[in-house]
């Protein structure tokens, strides 16, 4: 009466009810439902659309909500909120900040000429102008020993690596909405609410301009290491008008970034994220997110089906196991770099988990078994049989030509980045040397499977459901390196995956698979069709 649901279609059917429900958070966000009688009691006009004469100040404190000890950095006296600027000052630092401590800007809208401690119908926000983050470790050249160019006042003060120093953020950048938007009282959005300040004017209630410090612009490359001689420091400081709907997405995506602080994500970590918003147009950040999504279930439907196609593999004819073997020592190798580049979280542990993954099907492929004896362990390889032992000689055969190749190119790689780049230490030229080597060759031991399909005459081995969703998430990959901005070289290095990927299809194409053929378990696909079909009329004795 029911048909048994597959866990493949019930996936895709979360994966669909998701996409909906995102599509209407995001709708939500960014529309806002306006007054619809502008003269009504429950209608809160702009400030703005009166023209008022407003000032913009920036003041400096050591503490968040000093009113004495703040310092003036930046005035203007004739500030137009739809005129778009962008200001470099030099802040000289406070002893305490040099002494690794924290610095705040002070930022108001106010009327002019009016101080605005005296402003009562001034806005204003406060926002941190240091962040701490661990000192960049100073990389030296290993066949010299020469470090980097360092002052006598940075060799002494050399700090433990556990130990945060005060990073100097560079750019400071403001924005106000400009249009001129009437708020339904009843219908006020929660993330707009904390930056509304609202003064009645005779019947009518005004809210005063909403003034946004963007935190997301703050980015790890523009921060400057502060230490007991760095006493002034350039600050850039960028206004810009933006849209309430825009507004509102800034809140949200700040909010989650704060969030992941919370949570114990560095600076660092959280970086790579804001890159995304920042660097980014917002309608094709809307385009990213759905083809991330497609992206994201691409992968997990490549994934279930990878494990699921070694979970029952018990034979290796037809598939190469140096390529098995290599694709693990790839993983583990990027893994070891993003670990060694301290790389954030949320690339590290699904790095770390493909790691495992990869280590576990290297044990089924060479028939591993781990036997304990006391607390020591003892490896025991399991036996091949001829089919297996035809593949290995074919899989041999490729490797042998293909490090004629392959191990010059990687050794004048390492030797050049030893003699022309500095590293922190041997380990991290190592790593590098040999994540250089995947990156750029990797590809190429994917040639062995095909030269073992050549030799064989036979695909019918390999995980097809897997390899087509992979192929799927490559094709995503080439077409946002067009799209992106990118050198030439990259863009080739994007598709040659895919050429390889296509030789693989014309192989299926060439080799079709014989369904009368007895695979690798003793069942043909004959015979499954045979046990899956019902009995039709009567049955008959002999």
């Amino acid at each position: 009466m029911f048909h048994k649901t597959s866990f493949t279609t019930l996936v895709i059917g979360v994966f669909v009810v998701y996409v909906l429900h995102t599509c209407w958070v995001m709708f939500g966000i960014v529309y806002t439902k306006p007054c619809e009688d502008p003269k009504s009691d429950i209608c809160i006009s702009p400030y703005l659309t009166g023209k008022p004469h407003l000032q913009l100040s920036i003041y400096t404190a050591v503490r968040h909500n000093a009113e004495g000890g703040h310092t003036l950095i930046l005035r203007e006296e004739d500030f137009d909120v739809h005129s778009k600027f962008e200001r470099l000052v030099n802040i000289t630092l406070p002893k305490k900040t040099r002494k690794n401590g924290t610095l705040y800007a002070m930022v108001f809208i106010h009327q002019a000429g009016v101080s605005p401690w005296q402003d009562q119908r001034q806005v204003h926000q406060v926002t941190q102008l240091t962040t701490y983050m661990l000192p960049k470790p100073q990389e030296v050249s290993l066949i010299t020993g020469e470090d980097e160019q360092k002052s006598k006042d940075q060799k002494k003060r050399e700090t433990g690596p556990d130990r945060p120093m005060a990073h100097w953020r560079t750019k400071l950048t403001l924005n106000v909405v400009s249009e001129d938007f009437v708020f339904d009282r009843d219908a006020l959005p929660a993330d707009v609410r904390r930056y509304l300040r609202v003064f009645q004017n005779g019947k009518k209630m005004v809210y005063l301009p909403l003034l946004f410090v963007d935190e997301l612009s703050n980015r790890v490359k523009d921060l400057m290491e502060i230490n007991s001689s760095t006493i002034e420091v350039p600050l850039t400081i960028t206004y810009d008008t933006i849209s309430l709907g825009r507004l509102r997405f800034w809140i949200h995506m700040q909010d989650a970034i704060f969030s992941l602080q919370h949570f114990g994500f560095t600076e660092k970590d959280t970086d790579e994220i804001k890159a995304i918003f920042v660097d980014t147009n917002l309608y094709f950040l809307g385009l990213t997110f759905f083809v991330a999504t497609f992206h994201l279930l691409f992968d997990f439907l490549a994934f279930k089906n990878d494990i699921s196609f070694w979970k029952h593999k018990k034979s290796m004819v037809g598939m190469s196991s140096k390529a098995v073997l290599w694709r693990c020592f790839s993983t583990i190798v990027i893994f070891l770099y993003l670990w060694d580049e301290q790389t954030s979280l949320l690339v590290l542990l699904p790095a770390g988990v493909g790691s495992l993954i990869e280590v576990w099907k290297v044990k089924k492929a060479f028939k591993i078994q781990i036997v304990w004896k006391g607390v020591r362990p003892s490896f025991l390889f399991g036996k091949s049989d001829e089919s297996e032992r035809r593949t290995e000689e074919y899989d041999t055969l490729a490797m042998k030509y293909l490090s004629y190749l392959l191990y010059p190119l990687c050794i004048g790689g390492a030797v050049y980045a030893l003699v022309y780049t500095k590293y922190k230490s041997w380990y991290s030229w190592l790593i590098n040397s040999l994540v250089n080597g995947v990156y750029a060759f990797g590809f190429l031991f994917m040639l062995p499977q095909l030269f073992v399909n050549y030799k064989m005459k036979s695909v019918a081995h390999l995980p097809w459901k897997a390899f087509m969703y992979k192929a799927f998430n490559t094709f995503i990959d080439d077409v946002f390196a067009f799209i992106i901005t990118m050198p030439t070289s990259h863009r080739l290095a994007c598709f040659r995956d895919d050429v390889v990927f296509l030789i693989y299809l014309y192989q299926r194409w060439l080799y079709p698979v014989d369904k009368s053929r007895v695979n690798e378990y003793g069942v043909s696909y004959d015979e499954k069709t045979e046990k899956t079909e019902k009995p039709k009329g009567k049955s008959h004795k002999d």
